[in-house]
C-alpha cells in the first residue's frame, strides 16, 4: 500500500517534494493557502488538494484521513510576526492536535540561531533568535520536537527562479554591507528537497538537523564570484542593513549531522549551484 502523504505548503519546496515522493509511490495530498495556488497545481497528480489557512480549525475539520507522512514546509509569504504565528505556531499546534500516526517533519530556518560573531553553529548551539519572527519560529520548533516531529533548519534557499542576492547583483542593485565579511549560509532547492526525502527514512523523531551546503560564504566573496562569473564590476559598499525581518546574524552553519546520516549535497557551494542554472 502506498504511503499516504500530506504536504502542507506546495510552493517552491513543497511542489518538487511532492513530485519526488509521487515518483516513489506516495499518494500525495497537497495543502495550499489560496484557491489561486490550488489552480496553479496539476490536480491530476494529487490525491487531494486542501485549500485554506493551516491555522484554521474549520479547514482542519475536513481532514479526516490518516496520513503516514506529514511534512509542514509552508512559508510565511515574506510576512511578519502575525504570518509566522499563523503558519508556524498555529500550524504545528494543529498538526499535533490531529495526532497523526505518522512520520512528521517541520521545515524551519537557521534564522533561529542568533549568533553574530562568525561562530560555527551546530544543532547543539544556542538557538536564541533576536527577531520576533525567529522567536515565534523557535516556539513552533519546541512544540514540534516535543511531539516527536523531525525539525529541519534550512539556510537561505536559492535555485531556478529564486536567488535574491544573485538577482540584485544582476540588476545592479547589490550593495556590499560594511566590510562585507558577514557570513552567509545557503542551500540549493534540489538539495533541500533531497534532504527532506532522505530524512523521512533516516531522520530521528524529535531531532533537529541543519540543512545547508558545505561552504558558508562572506558577502564579499559571494559578490566577487558574481563579478568574475558575469564579468561585471563589484557593487559599491554601503551601510549594514540592521532592519532585517529575520534579524541580523553572522554565523557559519554546520551540516555535519545531516551529512552523517548519509546525505550529501549535489551542489556543495553556491558556485556549483548558481553555475548550473545562471
Amino acid at each position: 500500500m502506498a504511503n499516504r502523504t500530506l504536504i502542507i505548503g506546495c510552493g517552491y519546496i513543497g511542489l518538487p517534494l511532492a513530485v519526488r515522493l509521487r515518483e516513489q509511490g506516495h499518494e500525495v495530498t497537497g495543502w495550499v493557502h489560496s484557491q489561486e495556488s490550488a489552480e496553479a497545481l496539476d490536480a491530476r497528480n494529487f490525491h487531494r488538494i486542501i485549500v485554506g489557512s493551516v491555522a484554521s480549525k474549520e479547514v482542519w475539520a475536513t481532514v479526516s484521513e490518516r496520513y503516514d507522512v506529514v511534512i509542514h514546509c509552508a512559508s510565511s509569504g515574506r510576512g511578519g510576526a502575525e504570518a509566522y504565528e499563523e503558519v508556524f505556531l498555529k500550524g504545528v499546534e494543529n498538526v499535533n492536535a490531529h495526532q497523526f500516526a505518522a512520520r512528521r517533519l517541520l521545515v524551519s530556518s537557521t534564522s533561529v540561531y542568533g549568533q553574530t560573531q562568525g561562530e560555527v553553529v551546530t544543532e547543539e548551539s544556542l538557538a536564541e533568535p533576536n527577531a520576533e519572527t525567529g522567536r515565534i519560529l523557535r516556539e513552533a520548533e519546541k512544540k514540534a520536537l516535543d511531539a516527536g516531529m523531525i525539525v529541519v533548519r534550512s539556510s537561505g534557499i536559492y535555485g531556478p527562479g529564486r536567488g535574491v542576492l544573485w538577482e540584485k547583483f544582476r540588476r545592479g542593485e547589490a550593495v556590499i554591507e560594511g566590510d562585507g565579511l558577514r557570513w552567509m549560509n545557503q542551500i540549493h532547492q534540489h538539495d533541500l528537497v533531497a534532504a527532506l526525502v532522505h530524512l523521512l527514512e533516516k531522520g530521528v523523531p524529535g531531532e533537529v538537523y541543519n540543512a545547508s551546503d558545505d561552504v558558508p560564504v562572506t558577502q564579499l566573496d559571494f559578490y566577487q564570484w558574481c563579478a568574475d562569473f558575469l564579468q561585471k564590476p563589484m557593487p559599491p559598499h554601503g551601510p549594514v542593513n540592521t532592519q532585517r525581518k529575520r534579524g541580523l546574524t553572522n554565523k557559519r552553519v554546520s551540516n555535519a549531522k545531516l551529512r552523517a546520516t548519509g546525505w550529501q549535497p549535489i551542489y556543495p557551494s553556491f558556485r556549483e549551484g548558481l553555475g548550473a542554472f545562471a
